[in-house]
């Protein structure tokens, strides 16, 4: 394994511990490499709307937490500034949805990344874009 590879597992570990939204949401990180990080997510009953379908914002939660892992792999502490996603079907109560987050582009302090949101059967969900912007802190003390 890589030592790029490793740090990215170290921030993801580190960012995990004090996410208190991916963890109640019984999100798992399933990967995560620089650039890029994939988590899975169970669609508990009460994530559940009114129509019997998974709330979009709890497919926006687990999309936007794979563009953080992603975006923050690098031992770069990364913020949000822009994010949005298209609904193309439908999730189920008890589904596990998968969220693949890839970097498309970084300049300096700025990154674009792609996340699709899929059922386990490989139907898509939903695609997500983020636009990150990084901060002139670390997300580990390396020290």
């Amino acid at each position: 394994m890589s030592e790029d590879v490793r740090l990215a597992e170290r921030c993801a570990s580190e960012m995990f511990e004090r996410d208190r939204a991916s963890q109640a949401a019984g999100m798992r990180i399933e990967a995560v490499a620089p650039g890029y990080a994939r988590l899975s997510m169970r669609l508990l009953p009460e994530m559940i709307n009114g129509h019997a379908t998974a709330h979009g914002g709890t497919i926006f939660t687990l999309a936007d937490s794979a563009f953080a892992f992603a975006c923050n792999s690098r031992n770069v502490r990364t913020v949000a500034q822009h994010c949005s996603i298209t609904f193309v079907t439908s999730g189920r109560e008890g589904e596990v949805l998968i969220a693949e987050a890839r970097e498309a582009n970084l300049a300096g302090r700025f990154g674009i990344y792609d996340v699709t949101v899929s059922s386990e059967d490989g139907r898509v969900v939903a695609i997500f874009r983020g636009h990150s912007a990084a901060t002139r802190e670390t997300v580990i003390d390396e020290g």
